[in-house]
């Protein structure tokens, strides 16, 4: 994925966080107030902290953003690094052919089998309203071992940074 340098330098630390998480889940508020999760492939988080996707402009996921005033929640996470980042945002749809041609890559083939020329073919920004990370340095063996540690003493791990960032 590509991340720009953030204006918000706040998020500076969260675009770098999700820089090489290509797979993000994107939940929406389905009709009966349900909440409902997705993969999503995450192309670009640009300059003012928006995340770009490609989606079907008949995806009932549309339907839900419109329904739900526009909000979502956009989560990613890296179980080796032991990075994980959750997105507060405002989802919305755009036929921007331009930014199609700017964020096209030939793995969208598979769900847009008409290329980007694909009348289905639509993009979906979701600006980031705040974003939460957990992140740690430490390597898998220095975390087991703290794991380990709380579990004997009782006393809560120190598995890392968190924080709150807000755009």
């Amino acid at each position: 994925m590509e991340t720009k340098q953030q204006t918000n330098k706040q998020l500076e630390k969260v675009s770098d966080l999700i820089e090489d998480i290509r797979i993000a889940m994107l939940t929406t508020v389905d009709e009966q107030g349900n909440l409902v999760s997705r993969p999503m492939a995450a192309l670009q988080v640009d300059e003012d902290g928006t995340i770009w996707f490609f989606t079907k402009r008949t995806s009932p996921k549309v339907d839900q953003i419109e329904n739900n005033q526009h909000k979502v929640n956009v989560s990613f996470a890296d179980v080796s690094d032991a990075s994980y980042v959750s997105v507060s945002g405002t989802a919305q749809e755009l036929d921007d052919r331009a930014k199609v041609d700017e964020l096209w890559n030939p793995q969208a083939k598979a769900w847009f089998p008409k290329g980007k020329d694909d009348p289905e073919l639509i993009l979906l920004k979701v600006h980031i309203d705040m974003a939460e990370y957990w992140n740690s340095s430490d390597s898998t063996m220095v975390r087991l071992f703290q794991q380990a540690t709380a579990a004997i003493t009782g006393n809560p791990p120190k598995m890392g940074e968190n924080e709150k960032v807000y755009n």
